[in-house]
Parts: C-alpha cells; structure tokens; sequence
C-alpha cells in the first residue's frame, strides 16, 4: 500500500493511548493538547520560511500528530475518527472545487477565491453576521486582517487610500489627546484604534500584517544582535546619542 507509514501512525497512537501505553499520551485531552498544536504549527511556518526540506518535513509531522491525537481522542469518546475527518475533508475539497471536479470554470486564484467564499457561505447558513465565524482564539493580528476582509466584501472600505491615511492620522491625534489626558483606558483604546487601521493600510496594498511584523522582529534582533557584538562596553552604559550611533553601524554591517 503506498500510504502504509500513514496507517502505522495511525496505529502508534491508538497504542500510545491504549491500556498499556505511554502515560503522558493516555492523559492527554483536546483541551490539554492546544497549547502543542498552535506551538507545532508556528513551527511550521518557520520552517517554510527557513527554506530547509529537511526541517520543514520534520515539523509537518509534528502538526500530523496533532491531527493524529486530536482524532484519537475523538474516537475513544466516540464522537469521530481520522477516517471521519479525512472523509469530511474530502467532500469539502470537492464540493468547493466544482471547476475542478464539476462543470463551472475559474482561470485565476482570484476567481477561485470568489467562489470558494460563495460556496462556503451556502455551506454556513447558521451564520448570520460576516463578523461571525472569526475565531476568538486567533492572534489579535490574524483576527484583524480577518475581520477587515469580511468587511470589505460588503462594501466597507474606504474610499480611497488618502482617507485611510487621514484615519490613521486622526488616530494617532486621539491617541495623545488620551496621553495629555493621562486616561489609561483610552489610550489603550486609541493605540487599538492605530493597529486596527494600520492592519488596513497593510491590506490596501495586499501587504500581510502578520508576514510584516515578523519581518520586523527578525530585522530588529538580527541588529540588535550586531549591536551587542560591537558594543565595547555594556549596552546600558550607553548614552541615548551612543545607542543611535552603534544602531546605524549594525545596520551598515549587516548589508555588507
């Protein structure tokens, strides 16, 4: 059988949770197990974007035991298996593939998008609001770009791009009025206010948030890094003038 490793898994994890298994898988729960899912499939992503096949297989496995587990649990409390879910899995491809396994046509990615979301909202008629559906798990920043999209399908944008400046502008104006205030909470809401807009700004021009900010991470350790590397005395006996200085030489040494 071509896929017979994938049936061993299957069968590893039914032991590991079996009578005389390994007592850490058999008191594991979904609830337990959460915290690993969203830690494996963050290092996924890391790496795809380290671009080494070998890491990137690792971690894939990885986040398939966590479907694995997740689907064995399910099935000892008799509520679904894994061939539950590949099962359910398979429908959904096809029933939003019908240009592929129907008679409707899409020549582009934007053109399947459009039709994945209609057939996806015939699917989800309970829903009643675009805001519904946007899981309160996510990270603030995906939530974000999530909620703006929804939005934006029924119309709400702005009108153009100058606007959305100005928003941001008014924003940042708010968020200091709130400072000279000395309102904590407001400045809490106004600071929400600037990413909530700024999150827009970034979608405007098809620029992803989340890609972007952790570009900007990684940017700023990598020189905060040179910095510590050419420091000649401890970082903070540094004057405010010091620091400025031995940025801007980690910067020039790192685009060498």
């Amino acid at each position: 059988m071509k896929y017979k490793e994938l049936e061993k898994l299957i069968g590893i994890v039914e032991t590991l949770r079996g009578e005389n298994g390994c007592p850490w898988d058999k008191a594991q729960t979904h609830e337990s197990l959460t915290p690993n899912m969203l830690e494996e499939a963050y290092e996924a992503v890391e790496a795809i974007k380290e671009r080494k096949p070998e890491h990137l297989r690792e971690e894939l496995g990885d986040v398939l035991l966590q479907v694995v587990l997740h689907s064995q649990i399910a099935s000892e409390e008799g509520d679904y298996d894994i061939e539950n879910v590949a099962r359910e899995l398979n429908e959904k491809l096809i029933h939003r593939h019908p240009h592929i396994f129907g008679n409707d046509h899409a020549d582009t990615p934007e053109e399947v998008l459009k039709k994945w979301d209609e057939l996806k909202q015939e699917e989800k008629k309970e829903r009643k609001s675009q805001m519904d559906g946007i899981p309160k798990t996510f990270p603030a920043l995906m939530a974000c770009q999530k909620i703006s999209k929804r939005a934006i399908k029924v119309g709400f944008e702005w009108d153009k791009v100058e606007t959305l400046k100005e928003c941001i502008d008014s924003e940042y104006d708010e968020f200091f009025e709130a400072v000279r205030n000395n309102d904590k909470d407001s400045m809490e809401d106004e600071m929400g206010d600037i990413f909530f807009a700024t999150v827009n700004l970034a979608r405007w021009y098809n620029i992803d948030a989340e890609q972007a900010l952790l570009r900007a991470n990684d940017k700023f350790m990598k020189r905060f890094r040179k910095m510590e590397e050419l420091a000649v005395k401890p970082l903070n006996e540094y004057s405010f003038e010091e620091y400025d200085q031995l940025w801007k030489q980690a910067k020039k040494e790192l685009k060498k």
